[in-house]
This record gives C-alpha cells, sequence and structure tokens, in this order.
C-alpha cells in the first residue's frame, strides 16, 4: 500500500462533501428578508462554505495530512469529516452524516474507477480543488490556504513515477472495496446499476499517450513491425484532443471530479442488497481493535489542528437535513443494517502506563456537554453528533 495515498483521499472527499452541502444549502435557502430565525439564508450558506473550507485547508491539518502514513479505516475517517462539517455553525444529525459519507464515498469511488489512467487522480483532485475555489466568498486567507495546498500537491506528486501512481491507485480501490451504495443521481445517468455496482463505459476519449483500440502489430526479434492485424474494439473510442493541465491554473480536460450536483435534482442513497448480504455475511469485529489506539493517535494528530466553529451568543446552529423530510430521515436511521453503523472507538486509557495520561486527555476532548432538550434557537431539533468535539475557536463576524 502506498504511504502517499491519504491526502488524496482526504482532499476529493472533501471536495466532493463541498459539493453536497453547497448544493442542500441552496435547496433550503431562504431569502433574507424573508427567513425567520432557524431558516438558512444565502449569507449563511456562504459563511458555513467559508468556515468549512477553512478548516480543511488550515495550514496544521494540512501539514499532518501530507506526512507519509497508511491509510486507516472508513470508520476513523468518517471522524473527521465530522470534524470538519462541524468547523461552521452548521450541525448535521447522525442519519444525516452517514448519508453525505455515503455520497462522499461512491462519487470518489466512481471516479477513481474511471480514472483513466493512474496520473489521472492528481486532474480529479484539482478539478476538486478549482470547485472549491469557486466557492470561497470574500475570504482571501482561505484562498491563500488552497492555493498552498494545490503547491503541495505539485511537489509531492507531480515527479511521482506511473508505478507509484498506480500504486495509490491500488490502494485507494482497495480502501472503496465492498461498498456498493446505491446513488440516485449515478442510477438515472445509468452509469451505477441497481445492485450498486458501476458501469464501466466502452467509448470516450482513451488515456493521454495511448492508442484507439483496432490494431494489433507483430514484431520480429530485431525490433522491426512485420505485420499488422485490425480487429473491431467494440467501442466508440477517441484520442483526447491534448492531456490535462497539471498546472496551478488551467484545463483539466478530463470531467472526473467536477460537480454533478450543479443541477439542482434529489439525491437518494440505498443501500444495496449486495452490501446488506455483505453485511450480513461479514460483520465487522467487536473484539477490541489492536489498531485502535494507533488510530486515535492519527485522529489526535489529525484533529487536534482542526477548530469547531462555536456559534455566536445565543445562536446554536443551523441543522442542515439531507432527505427530503424528516420522516425520511427518521427512516433512514431505523433502516441502516446495524453492521454498516459507523460505531465509537471505545478505549481503556488506563491500560497503558506510557500513553495514560495523554490518551486521557484526548479522549477528554470527545467528552461532549448534555445540551437542553428544548432550545429557541437555529438548530432547536439537532441531534447529538458522535464524537463531536468542543474546541475553543475565535469566531470572526459577518461583514455588514
Amino acid at each position: 500500500m502506498s504511504l502517499r495515498t491519504l491526502p488524496l483521499l482526504v482532499l476529493n472527499l472533501g471536495g466532493e462533501m463541498l459539493y453536497i452541502v453547497d448544493q442542500r444549502l441552496r435547496a433550503q435557502s431562504i431569502p433574507g428578508d424573508k427567513a425567520r430565525q432557524d431558516e438558512w439564508t444565502d449569507v449563511d450558506r456562504r459563511r458555513v462554505m467559508n468556515d468549512i473550507i477553512g478548516g480543511i485547508f488550515n495550514k496544521k491539518f494540512m501539514d499532518e495530512l501530507f506526512k507519509p502514513q497508511e491509510l486507516y479505516s472508513r470508520k476513523a475517517l468518517r471522524t473527521v469529516f465530522e470534524r470538519l462539517v462541524h468547523a461552521s455553525i452548521m450541525r448535521l444529525n447522525a442519519p444525516s452524516m452517514d448519508k453525505l459519507y455515503d455520497l462522499m464515498t461512491m462519487a470518489f469511488k466512481y471516479q477513481v474507477l474511471l480514472c483513466p489512467r493512474p496520473k489521472d487522480i492528481l486532474l480529479i483532485t484539482f478539478n476538486h480543488l478549482d470547485a472549491i475555489k469557486d466557492f470561497i466568498y470574500e475570504a482571501p486567507k482561505t484562498l491563500a490556504q488552497v492555493d498552498a495546498t494545490f503547491r503541495k500537491l505539485i511537489d509531492t506528486y507531480g515527479s511521482l513515477s506511473a508505478g507509484e501512481l498506480q500504486l495509490i491507485r491500488q490502494t485507494l480501490l482497495i480502501f472503496f472495496q465492498d461498498i456498493h451504495i446505491r446513488v440516485s443521481i449515478l442510477l438515472k445517468d445509468k452509469v451505477q446499476n441497481s445492485n450498486g455496482h458501476f458501469v464501466l463505459p466502452t467509448s470516450g476519449p482513451v488515456p493521454w499517450g495511448t492508442e484507439v483500440p483496432g490494431l494489433i502489430r507483430l514484431f520480429n526479434s530485431k525490433g522491426d513491425e512485420i505485420k499488422r492485424t485490425e480487429f473491431v474494439s467494440g467501442g466508440n473510442y477517441q484520442l483526447p484532443y491534448r492531456e490535462g493541465s497539471f498546472d496551478l491554473y488551467g484545463d483539466r480536460v478530463i470531467k472526473l471530479g467536477t460537480n454533478i450536483y450543479s443541477i439542482s435534482r434529489p439525491v437518494e442513497t440505498d443501500m444495496s442488497g449486495a452490501a446488506k448480504n455483505l453485511a450480513s455475511r461479514v460483520k465487522e469485529n467487536t473484539a477490541p481493535n489492536p489498531l485502535a489506539k494507533e488510530e486515535l493517535n492519527f485522529l489526535a494528530r489529525l484533529m487536534g489542528s482542526l477548530d469547531i466553529k462555536k456559534p455566536l451568543g445565543n445562536e446554536a446552529g443551523f441543522r442542515l437535513n439531507l432527505f427530503t423530510t424528516d420522516e425520511e430521515e427518521e427512516h433512514a436511521a431505523l433502516t441502516r443494517p446495524e453492521e454498516l453503523l459507523y460505531q465509537v472507538i471505545n478505549i481503556q486509557a488506563d491500560k497503558d502506563p506510557q500513553r495514560n495520561e495523554e490518551l486521557a486527555r484526548i479522549m477528554g476532548e470527545f467528552e461532549v456537554a448534555e445540551e437542553p432538550k428544548e432550545r429557541i434557537s437555529k438548530g432547536a431539533d439537532l441531534l447529538a453528533m458522535m464524537d463531536e468535539l468542543d474546541a475553543e475557536h475565535e469566531c470572526k463576524s459577518l461583514p455588514s
């Protein structure tokens, strides 16, 4: 497995998360002069997007992310994204967070599967970052953080060989293995089957530097071409008109990694039959995980540099629902297979004398103070978020 996969995984999943959050915020947005206290406005949307992007591209977080390290479990990474999405005044409850993570995961898995060549994973990442920069509103410091990450990506991955990039792609595919969640957009576009598997195209541009299939060349021992044979490839392939740009600015050519939610349409997820069968056959081991302490240390390093955005004054945070109705959200929480729920890792810090004080401090940060059941504010009906961390953060006031 490649030790350089984590930054690409987090940045691309983060891009998909921002696509979804922006789409849902726009769908629920109310004009400012007509909005009630508990309703979203366009000003709120811009504020939330700026806060989340600032959290993702925080310099300390990026520095930790780019250190060579193995990938950790999907559960551990979900905790990171749960923290990132709450770097603003927005709050998601558990079913909406599950749906958000499912959509993020399936979208990027589709992009990795259809990636024309391993190097094009960088172009997919650049497509995400290009779109993220467009989300930033009047925040030059955040824009500079994204550009700094752009340059770090170019420096880190620009000189890697095709073999090293293929190992990164293989590591990503292993991470996504056995995830078959049906997504309505992908089903409607006929790029996903009803069992959750993706449809690989038999037409379109071939990878840059290759030829359209349909010709076999035979060579002798001296390397001279002695015969050509043509065959029907069974697809409609074309040569790409040029290679995508790997610079800070430019045409990436490929469309993988662009915003599929730019056209407003409802997005649903559903556990496929294959995934449900897998859940019933392969239950996650509930015994103590020998890597749990390493995962906790990993999370501590990554999340120690992140900040939860504290609402101002009596503002308790907005609730964002990724379902069409509250009833659908409640139904999703009840019907999600237990084996596929993202559960909390419990660790006894006192079992390791050398790490006792350190782990006790980290675990203490995971404690969430119980909130009043009734509040007259934005987000009054929020459910408590799993593993939400409390952290002090200096909130900047909005421009008038």
